[in-house]
């Protein structure tokens, strides 16, 4: 388990957290966005006043948007990648800026996945659904999975991955890392979830191999866990190294969280700091009980049996509940997302209402005490 400072008695959710050797001033996380408004991988303006403002929030971690690691494995063609030159470039631009403003003590990670099957896609606001060839969302491309299933019966057939393919996915996995680690990215995430490629190895729905990356539970976890191995090699032991993964499938025949557990396990015995505890999205038509919190008893489990510092993530909006979260022990962090769309300054919000003095950064004090009559030397 991680490292905790005493934490004040008005609230868990502000105590310091020590996690591999870094230390992150409170336990709330900007969750990972998708912004779909790069090109070609390449940010721009959008991602620079997107994380700028996220950076003046005070939470402890603001988290990149899921970056692809090769072009085929964005998930639409507005998706953010880390593969090349121009893309490191941008995102240095981005990064530096927002560490310019970032309250004291925030950390900034991101997350590295590729979409497998569920890639080229449309944007959420033009249908979210498969690109057509003649379409208005751009070209389609080859997508590539463990299985030649598509993720729907109205989605493309993707390619099988084979011995040659998955080398060279697990290059491109190491040198996203390598560029992360020159970025001076604190915290690297890789994405086991949401129904993308290294969840679609894992998960029995999705990988019907019988070779060595396929068959049992061992076979579906190997590709995570060899990725895994291959960026310990590459990442410096001062940053730290985590996982989104998936309590659960949400469908009959898939993952559980017997298999969250062993793979939370299994990254713990490689070095990795963390893993966050996310569900569902391998196959259409999973039944998810979506409401507050409705992942945080995964997390729970997550936690209590491997003994990983674990991130509870999915229906956390108040900030009640997500202090009583994290002092409970059902997690040592929480992330949100939406609500941080909606309300970037969530994290003064929150500390106003719990009864602790936020950090404003100096030309933004003026908003401190809202809640109290203004006074005339206030203007």
């Amino acid at each position: 388990m991680p490292v905790t400072s005493p934490a004040a008695p008005e609230s868990h959710l502000f105590s310091a957290l020590a996690m591999g050797g870094m230390h992150f001033p409170n336990r709330i996380v900007v969750s990972p966005m998708c912004q779909y408004s790069a090109r070609d991988g390449v940010a721009n303006d959008w991602h620079l006043q997107h994380l700028m403002q996220l950076a003046m929030s005070g939470a402890g971690l603001v988290m990149v948007e899921a970056t692809a690691v090769e072009a085929r494995g964005r998930i639409t063609h507005g998706c953010l990648g880390l593969y090349s030159d121009a893309a490191e470039a941008a995102l240095s631009r981005v990064l530096q800026a927002a560490r310019a403003v970032a309250a004291p003590g925030t950390r900034f990670g991101i997350q590295l996945g590729h979409a497998g099957r569920k890639g080229s896609a449309q944007v959420p606001w033009e249908g979210g659904g498969p690109l057509k060839a003649g379409g208005d969302g751009g070209a389609p491309w080859r997508c590539v999975a463990p299985s030649a299933l598509p993720f729907a019966p109205d989605w493309h057939t993707p390619e099988a991955l084979d011995e040659a393919g998955i080398e060279g996915l697990v290059e491109a996995y190491v040198d996203a890392a390598r560029r992360a680690v020159r970025l001076g990215f604190d915290v690297i995430e890789l994405h086991c979830a949401h129904g993308y490629l290294l969840h679609q190895f894992q998960s029995p729905l999705s990988n019907r191999r019988d070779d060595a990356w396929g068959g049992d539970a061992a076979g579906r976890d190997r590709l995570a866990l060899h990725i895994a191995r291959r960026l310990h090699e590459q990442v410096p032991g001062s940053r730290v190294l985590g996982a989104r993964i998936t309590g659960t499938d949400w469908a009959e025949g898939g993952l559980g969280v017997d298999d969250a557990v062993r793979l939370a396990q299994g990254l713990k015995d490689i070095g990795f700091g963390y893993v966050c505890v996310s569900s569902g999205f391998v196959v259409r038509g999973e039944r998810i009980p979506f409401g507050p919190g409705f992942q945080v008893g995964l997390a729970a489990q997550v936690r209590r049996r491997s003994g990983i510092a674990t991130r509870a993530v999915g229906g956390i909006s108040e900030p009640a509940q997500a202090a009583a979260i994290v002092a409970s022990g059902q997690a040592d962090q929480v992330a949100l997302a939406r609500p941080f769309l909606a309300d970037p300054r969530w994290v003064w919000r929150a500390a106003e209402t719990l009864g602790i003095t936020p950090y404003y950064p100096p030309p933004y004090r003026r908003a401190a005490g809202l809640r109290k009559p203004a006074m005339a030397t206030d203007a």
